[in-house]
């Protein structure tokens, strides 16, 4: 029996977040981007929001929200640096940069969202 990879776990936390990424950021783009700053939909007060970010079921959310694009984003410049440039002999280097980026932004995620 080979040594188990990890890269189905890997390969999952890409795709979620790619998904995540490609269905939430647009709404909230365009929500707090577009519709509330130019008045086509009014914005919630500052103390709503508050209320709401206070809740655990949002804070959950927005660290959803905030940590698996980061999981996405980590795999992708992973193998865009290990297939498209053809580094692979820094795979350990390229892999310990990309996932370590996204765990120490998942830290700092976390410590933002529970501080609130």
């Amino acid at each position: 029996m080979g040594k188990r990879s990890n890269e189905p776990f890997l390969w999952m936390l890409f795709s979620v977040g790619g998904t995540i990424a490609a269905l939430l950021l647009p709404v909230h783009v365009f929500l707090f981007g577009l519709a509330f700053p130019l008045g086509w939909l009014d914005g919630p007060g500052y103390e709503a929001l508050l209320a709401l970010a206070r809740h655990p079921l949002t804070r959950v959310y927005l660290l959803v929200f905030c940590t698996l694009p980061l999981f996405h984003y980590a795999h992708r410049f992973r193998y865009t640096l290990y297939d498209g440039l053809q580094i692979k002999h820094l795979n350990e280097l390229i892999n310990t940069f990309c996932y370590g980026g996204a765990i120490v932004g998942t830290a700092f995620a976390v410590y933002l969202t529970w501080s609130i």
